[in-house]
């Protein structure tokens, strides 16, 4: 009995050496956490810096009229905008109507329902002819949710000013099940999600395929990526009711363009690649995209990237296929195939990075390798010599052979 108990102490002993750490592990334990932090100090200042306090620059709207009240009532909103807004007179409701429908104005204003006649009165009431008419507010909600918004709070106390309340009309509403328009912002992140964590994938456990497989496989996924989105957008959640056939191009390309350059990036980024295409096509592309603020709701850095970035090509290209008759469609598919050629150009960068390397280390082998051999003979007989000299050309293999297992590991972990 007393034997038997003794005995756990053996095994309390391996169990205490086991839980011993080695300042090695530990150090590569926390070079490891170096990429979360980096990505949650990132999101901060994307995220906070874009969406935490949205306000108007220039934001275009239009006062419908040709008369003096209409001059002096748009001038009046530029003067006290102080930059906020830029409004503008447009001589009928059909005119402002057609520049709604190419989103050169977020709203447009009618003093009376007839600016063009309509005078001051007493209290700053309307008149227009015979009877005073409902101030009406245009907008069109499926360009920017959030601007018609915004739009309809500069207007609202222009028409209590008149006694009556505003009506506001949306010449270019959103589907019925996406309410918000924020439904293609949304699928525009499952897009991102489902490329760029394919980077990861390609570019680590595809590490030992030939570049040009590996884009084959990158195409190939973007087609997969694009199908499922326009599932998404069409008959599951239907957030588009028609055009699901451009729909899925313009999420083909979009999708192509991040694998592509992701996969490109891996040559030279190995394991910092996911932190790359994070800070790529998350923190910068949906702060830019305007799918949540138009670029005119937004500081100058992001409005900026709107006017290139491939997340801002997307959605505006989608609103304009699927909205607005495609105004504007041609630029922002451009922009779409700008980022495909871009990535398929870093393919190409990647390609014969990866070929000079190949080159050098096996040129570096077979130098190492005659070096030590001849080394070898001068000092061991020839038959010992041999011998030691295939376990040195064995060497190298094996250790690179561990390298690139381990980076795989990370890359896909991450």
């Amino acid at each position: 009995m007393t034997a038997d108990r003794r005995r756990p102490d053996h095994r309390s002993d391996r169990r205490g050496e086991r839980h011993t750490v080695r300042p090695g592990e530990l150090r590569h334990v926390v070079t490891h956490l170096i990429t979360p932090l980096l990505m949650c100090i990132g999101m901060g200042f994307a995220y906070l810096g874009a969406f935490a306090d949205p306000s108007p620059h220039h934001l275009p709207v239009a006062v419908v009229g040709t008369g003096t009240h209409a001059q002096v009532l748009a001038q009046t909103l530029n003067d006290k905008a102080h930059g906020e807004l830029e409004a503008r007179t447009v001589p009928d409701r059909p005119a402002a109507v057609d520049l709604l429908k190419k989103q050169e104005i977020f709203g447009a204003y009618l003093a009376g329902g007839n600016g063009s006649t309509g005078q001051k009165a007493n209290g700053g009431a309307t008149t227009a002819g015979r009877a005073t008419v409902t101030p009406e507010l245009l907008v069109a909600t499926a360009g920017s949710d959030t601007s018609a918004t915004v739009v309809q709070k500069v207007f609202t106390p222009l028409a209590a000013q008149q006694g009556a309340p505003l009506k506001v009309t949306d010449v270019v509403p959103t589907a019925k099940d996406d309410p918000t328009g924020q439904g293609i912002f949304f699928l525009l992140v499952a897009l991102s999600i489902g490329s760029y964590a394919s980077v990861a994938v390609i570019g680590g456990a595809g590490a030992v395929l030939a570049m040009r497989i590996r884009a084959a496989l990158a195409i190939g996924t973007s087609f997969v990526v694009g199908i499922i989105g326009t599932l998404f957008a069409g008959p599951v959640f239907h957030l588009v009711d028609h055009g699901l056939a451009g729909l899925w191009g313009m999420a083909w390309l979009y999708s192509a363009g991040i694998l592509l350059i992701g996969t490109g990036l891996h040559t030279f980024l190995k394991r910092w690649t996911t932190l790359g295409v994070m800070a790529l096509f998350v923190m910068l592309n949906f702060t830019s995209s305007g799918g949540i603020f138009r670029p005119e709701m937004q500081n100058g850095f992001f409005a900026s990237l709107h006017s290139f970035w491939n997340g801002a090509g997307f959605v505006e290209g989608t609103r304009s296929h699927v909205y607005f008759d495609g105004e504007g469609l041609a630029g922002h598919v451009w922009t779409l195939v700008a980022w495909l050629f871009a990535g398929l150009l870093m393919v190409g960068v990647a390609a014969l990075t990866e070929k000079r390397r190949r080159t050098a280390e096996a040129e570096a082998v077979a130098n190492a390798g005659a070096v030590a051999a001849a080394a070898l003979a001068a000092t061991v007989p020839e038959r010992g010599a041999g011998h030691a000299a295939g376990q040195v050309s064995e060497r190298p293999v094996s250790q690179a052979g561990v390298g690139a297992e381990e980076e795989m590991e990370e890359a896909v972990g991450v």
